[in-house]
Formats: structure tokens, sequence, C-alpha cells
């Protein structure tokens, strides 16, 4: 699983380079496709539930499973976000991570810091005897103080021999009993969090994910282990940081 995760880490930390004004997001689907068939690796999402690309890529108020485009060129003042997973030696690894292009105003950058930040909070309750709400409430607890929104119909996921698999991870704490985190988990966990309001809806594409009210979202993601020693952050980009 972490050479999977890591497939998934190099190209997006590629995607990242080369993620500027003009490109369209169907070049950049092209470009992951190719990195990833390079490492003998097959791209998770696509055709995964008739889903058409390799990456999903999301812009602005477009929140996750946006589909690649010849049409869509990135532009200056932008928020990316990419999420990307692949299948190698019968594994799965899942990441995401949401860019500035270009320049940015301040308050989406406090945005993307923020949702950023709760991941990182939330892999730090990755430890044995723990349960799946401390992740959310880290998440919950970081980003709504600041004013932002957590989106609730999309949640995380336990990840492995298939690319979803349980228990479910919400990025908010809910009612009722919360699953014990044991050594040997592996969890893909992926706050997305919204500028205005937490409330979403899907275009007529059928899979592109909008906020209700047109403001920006954030979405970052790691498929993270949990050793005796805590967590370990498979999909990691430290070793492709340049």
């Amino acid at each position: 699983m972490y050479e999977a995760n890591q497939i998934v880490a190099e190209t997006l930390s590629m995607l990242k380079r080369v993620a500027e004004p003009g490109i369209t997001t169907f070049e950049l689907d092209r470009l992951a496709e190719e990195l990833c068939l390079k490492r003998k690796a097959r791209p998770a999402f696509k055709g995964y539930s008739g889903f058409p690309g390799s990456l999903c890529v999301s812009l602005n108020e477009e929140v996750v499973h946006g589909i690649p485009s010849r049409k869509c060129k990135l532009k200056n003042g932008d928020v990316l976000s990419i999420d990307f997973g692949v299948e190698y030696k019968g594994f799965f690894g899942d990441s995401a991570i949401s860019l500035p292009i270009g320049r940015i105003d301040q308050q989406r950058q406090n945005l993307l810091n923020a949702t950023d930040q709760s991941l990182a909070l939330a892999i730090e309750q990755v430890q044995v005897g723990n349960r799946i709400v401390d992740i959310s409430r880290a998440v919950q607890n970081h980003v709504e103080p600041l004013g932002y929104s957590v989106v609730r119909q999309f949640v995380g996921h336990g990840i492995g021999r298939s690319l979803h698999e349980g228990p479910e991870i919400p990025n908010f704490v809910s009612d009722g009993q919360s699953p014990r985190l044991q050594e040997g988990m592996v969890l893909a966990i992926e706050p997305m969090v919204n500028l205005g309001t937490g409330k979403v809806k899907v275009l007529r594409d059928g899979w592109t994910v909008v906020t209700a009210d047109k403001k920006c979202s954030a979405h970052f993601e790691h498929s993270v282990a949990l050793t005796a020693d805590g967590p370990l952050i498979l999909s990691s980009r430290k070793e492709f940081i340049s």
C-alpha cells in the first residue's frame, strides 16, 4: 500500500508543478495517467461507476468529483482540487490536494491553510485505542471556529484491496457508536471544507459536487496506516518535494 500511495504522491507532486494558468484539466488528467501507467499502476478512478477521467479535478466552488475537460483552462486566482487514486499490485492508494493557481486572494489562501491544517490534526488522532469520532472531531473543531463549514454528504473511508472500504470517516461528530481504531487499519482521511455553507449539490453531469452558495471549497486527503507507533502517512509527498 505504501508503494501504491507513493505513485499517487509522485503524480500529485508532478501536477502541482505543472498546474499553471492556461493548462486544461484534460491535460492534467493525461499527464497523470501517463505517469501512472509508466509506474505499472492502474488509474483507480477511471471507469469507477462510469467516471470518465483518471483525476477528479474540482475548481473553486466545485467540492469533489469534477470531470477533466478540454474546455476548462486554469486561470489566475483559481483554487484547484485534485483527487487521484491508483491500484498497484492489488492494493489501492488515494490522496488529494488543493492548489492556488497563480495568485489567489487571502480569503481563499486562508481556507486552503485551514483545511490542510485540519487534515494534519486529524492524522494525529490515528492512534491505537482512539475512535473514528476523534478524527472527525479534530477536523470540525479546527475549521468551524474559523467560520468555515464542513461538507457532510461526503466522507473519508477505509482503503486497502478496494478503493472504498469501511469504516466511513466523517469530518464532523455524529451520533451513534464510533468504531475503535486498531493497528493495521488504513484510512483515507479527507476534509472537505467550504468558505460558506456546508450544503452541496450535484450538477447535471451526475458527478461534479458544488457548494450550494457557489463559494469556494478546499479538499485535502492522505491515506494513513495505523501502526503500533501511531500514524504512518502512506501518501506523504516528502520524497518528491524539491
